[in-house]
């Protein structure tokens, strides 16, 4: 073609794009002032374009997700060199749950223009939904790059509001529409900050922004949505629904709303509305991971079962609730009995909690997605957390988990969950040795190379260590920080101290507000003497962790050399540097195995002891300590040994139970040795009728003969010819009885 010809071309082609880019303004204008019907024939009219990036954004509009990506492919094959395509492409991956996808577009458009502004917001925004540090790094540099990307500047406000900084957030937002004066999500961000100001914020409330956002968009439920969000952020569940309801009046369309609603009407408990809304939302094109999950979810509660007292409802799997109900039933009403004592709060409603033997179902339950760390998760008086099935054997307390997460039911309760996140993890982990001295977390590597860095942030910012980690481990050294400034308080004013704190976090005050109010300090000072506290609590360990790594390391090379005298000499000089140390490998089962090794059962003993009492959960060695302690004759000790167990990881161990069991009849403890009998009969025994016997007996002492007989039956259709049980049947009802068979398979 001619050089005349191809300008002509291109100016042509220019003169189309213009019009049709005109046309899409006409339709996102539309949009914008809540003409919704408008909207949707402007875009359908587009949907026919020739041109295959107009088509794609029209499509992409009317929630046409597989039709616009055919056609965004289309428009960068034709245009292979524009980033702009290839980062609309990228937004739509994100808009449809790809983020993945999206990334590399957003990449790829970056190697076309290093500087393309909109690539590295696309980035931002990705990294946004994991709470990265990257996001507001990336939204910075966006808007150095272009200072105004309105889109970046609301990023910022939206990120600086979820870590809890209303001046930084209302600087972004203000700046957003200094560029547009009309930028909806920018005013909904403003008009949040004045909604979470108010002590109990309802979506009648006055609020200016809000007027200001609906005499532009009368349908713009989105305002109600994004309050509701932080609102949940917040843990505020039951203001977080209001919100979200009223943006679903508003516009009955938000589909992401009415997910969000669903999810968070089941973390209260309301299934049976919270699947109207999931559905609503699936059926009409919002497929998120968390929608497509929290249905399956629901779905699976058919293979549940559902045991409730007047103070308390537990559901647990089909599989293994005989067994857990035990023990889990019982825990949790001692520990509503003990905190409504403790935190003078009386519950209005009954604790659900809900136990799940598959991990990543439970990390649905938190969050609506897979992959969440955590053990346990708290949403008002509803607990939900993992089984001790669901974890490796013996990286799992579940009772600890347990009381953790009944603090967060209290403490929320009583302040309505007006309270900062580190103040309510702090007394949670506060409370797990506060119940038992081996219950809790230990002293991690990541926390000792924290403190040696002096990484703990001031108190009045701990929030932000939970919320967006700034370096690999941060969350776990802020939940140590958290617990170990509770426990500081605690020492030093009182328990009530706490208690004083946690009513006037209640009242709204923050964090600096609340130091000032009852401990009498700054918060600055507060600091630097907390500081010097947990400094010399933790001085050994800290000081003296890399000589202890380099030498425990030899200490491991000594054992599997079988040089047992070497390991005991250097074993007790380094064991107490880092007392805290109980994962596998541990200095204490080194050097019980290398007295054991040298016949010298008394001071394994003593190793395994000093496991178990710094919070080693081992099954292995606690049923190791239970043995050395029985041989000894220390019956009592070595009962206290397996139901450490009990508290770790009762399940799929009939062993266990029965051995336990066994312990308390000999120590005459007959409810205890019932619980264990009947948890063997549970785990499955491969020889049922001996443990149905073994509970017959336990129950025959307890003079409930009735159940007992019962047990002896069982025994007897496990194995109709097994004498001990016809003979204790016989003698129970002084004349012969008839031996129950199984029925012939049809």
């Amino acid at each position: 073609m001619k050089p005349a010809l191809l300008a002509l071309a291109a100016t042509l082609s220019i003169g189309a794009v213009a019009a049709s880019a005109q046309s899409l303004e006409t339709c996102a204008a539309h949009r914008q002032r809540g003409r919704f019907n408008e909207a949707r024939a402007c875009y359908s009219r587009l949907a026919g374009s020739p041109d295959p990036y107009i088509r794609a954004e029209a499509l992409w509009a009317l929630r046409q997700y597989r039709e616009a990506n055919d056609a965004f492919r289309l428009a960068v094959q034709a245009q292979p060199a524009s980033p702009h395509y290839r980062v609309r492409w990228g937004r739509l991956y994100l808009d449809h749950f790809q983020k993945g996808d999206a990334v590399k577009l957003f990449q790829e458009a970056l190697e076309i223009r290093k500087d393309y502004a909109p690539a590295i917001l696309g980035l931002a925004l990705a990294a946004a939904e994991g709470f990265d540090k990257k996001a507001v790094e990336l939204a910075e540099e966006a808007i150095k790059l272009d200072p105004k990307l309105v889109e970046a500047r609301e990023l910022l406000a939206t990120l600086a509001l979820e870590d809890g900084d209303t001046e930084k957030a209302k600087k972004q937002a203000d700046q957003a529409l200094l560029i547009d004066g009309e930028r909806l999500p920018a005013m909904a961000v403003l008009a949040a900050i004045d909604w979470l100001a108010l002590p109990d914020p309802t979506p009648q409330a006055p609020n200016a922004w809000l007027d200001r956002i609906l005499a532009i968009n009368p349908r713009y439920g989105e305002a109600f949505a994004t309050a509701a969000r932080f609102l949940v952020l917040n843990r505020r569940y039951e203001e977080g629904i209001a919100f979200y309801r009223k943006a679903i009046e508003l516009n009955p369309e938000l589909w992401e709303a009415h997910s969000e609603l669903g999810i968070n009407l089941m973390r209260l408990g309301k299934d049976e509305e919270a699947r109207h809304h999931l559905e609503l939302s699936f059926r009409n094109g919002h497929n998120s991971p968390a929608t497509v999950n929290t249905l399956n979810l629901l779905d699976s509660y058919k293979n549940f079962v559902t045991y409730r007292t007047s103070k308390s409802v537990v559901r647990l799997h089909k599989k293994e609730h005989e067994l857990l109900r035990a023990y889990i039933e019982p825990e949790l009403l001692r520990a509503i009995d003990l905190y409504e004592k403790k935190y003078k709060v009386k519950l209005s409603e009954p604790v659900r909690l809900e136990v799940y033997p598959d991990h990543e179902d439970f990390a649905v339950r938190a969050l609506g997605m897979p992959g969440l760390g955590a053990l346990g998760v708290t949403f008002g008086t509803v607990v939900a957390m993992d089984s001790p099935s669901g974890r490796k054997p013996g990286s799992f307390h579940w009772a600890s988990t347990l009381w953790h997460e009944l603090s967060h039911v209290f403490v929320l309760t009583a302040t309505k969950h007006k309270v900062p996140r580190w103040f309510t993890e702090g007394v949670a982990v506060h409370e797990e040795t506060a119940i038992d001295p081996e219950w809790g977390d230990r002293l991690s590597p990541d926390i000792i190379m924290a403190l040696r860095k002096k990484l703990l942030l001031p108190v009045a910012e701990l929030d932000r260590g939970f919320i967006r980690p700034s370096y690999p481990g941060q969350v776990i050294v802020s939940y140590f920080q958290a617990g170990r400034i509770c426990d500081y308080i605690a020492g030093k004013w009182g328990f009530q101290k706490l208690l004083d704190m946690m009513h006037s976090f209640g009242q709204s005050k923050s964090t600096p507000e609340v130091i000032r109010e009852h401990l009498g300090m700054e918060p600055e000072v507060f600091d630097k003497e907390f500081l010097a506290w947990v400094t010399e609590q933790t001085k050994r360990s800290v000081d003296g962790y890399e000589d202890w790594r380099k030498r425990h390391r030899l200490l491991v090379e000594n054992a599997k050399l079988k040089m047992h005298d070497e390991v005991i000499r250097e074993g007790n000089a380094i064991r107490d540097i880092y007392p805290d140390y109980v994962e596998a490998g541990s200095v204490y089962e080194l050097l019980a195995d290398a007295y054991l090794a040298k016949g010298d059962k008394k001071s394994a003993l003593a190793e395994l002891d000093r496991y178990a009492r710094a919070g080693g959960r081992s099954p292995e060695r606690l049923k190791q300590l239970a043995s050395l302690h029985e041989e000894f004759g220390n019956q009592k000790e070595a009962a206290k040994a397996l139901q450490r167990l009990n508290y770790i990881y009762p399940v799929q161990d009939e062993e266990l139970h029965r051995k336990l069991g066994d312990l308390w009849m000999q120590l005459g403890n007959l409810d205890s040795a019932i619980v264990e009998y009947q948890a063997a009969v549970a785990s499955k025994p491969l020889d049922p009728a001996a443990a149905h016997f073994r509970l017959a007996q336990a129950l025959h002492k307890a003079n409930r003969r009735e159940q007992a007989e019962e047990h002896l039956l069982l025994a007897l259709e496990a194995a109709p010819g097994y004498r001990p049980a016809q003979k204790m049947l016989l003698e129970l009802n002084g004349k012969p009885q008839p031996v129950p068979t199984k029925k012939r398979e049809q």
